[in-house]
């Protein structure tokens, strides 16, 4: 498992087939105090990470100070118990930062029903 902690590319593209969005509180290094909390995006080789606890990222990126995330285009879902979001069927996922803001773009394959 990689982790990247703020990376310095702008842009980054990466293979995927899940995504796990959550957040974890701002860190304080030394006199930059950050105002928004860090943001953790999980990577995955399978569909809904959340109902295997054995499961684990290939990788993770964290960007300190992140206000919001925008996702375009995709079909999510949000878990209420774990308070993280679930992008599902991915084939690619881009990753663009702009400052303090995200911007989450992939390519989604189209799936109604899952056998359970």
């Amino acid at each position: 498992m990689k982790t990247h902690i703020d990376p310095k590319e702008k842009n980054i593209r990466v293979k995927t087939t899940s995504v796990l969005i959550c957040s974890k509180p701002c860190k304080k290094y030394g006199s930059q105090n950050d105002d928004y909390p860090v943001l953790v995006i999980k990577l995955f080789d399978v569909n809904n990470p959340h109902k295997s606890p054995s499961v684990f990222p290939h990788t993770i990126y964290e960007f300190t100070n992140i206000e919001k995330v925008r996702i375009r285009r995709l079909n999510v879902s949000y878990y209420l118990a774990g308070e993280h979001t679930v992008i599902n069927d991915l084939e690619e996922l881009y990753i663009i930062r702009d400052e303090n803001k995200i911007e989450l773009k992939a390519y989604q394959y189209e799936v109604e029903h899952r056998d359970k």
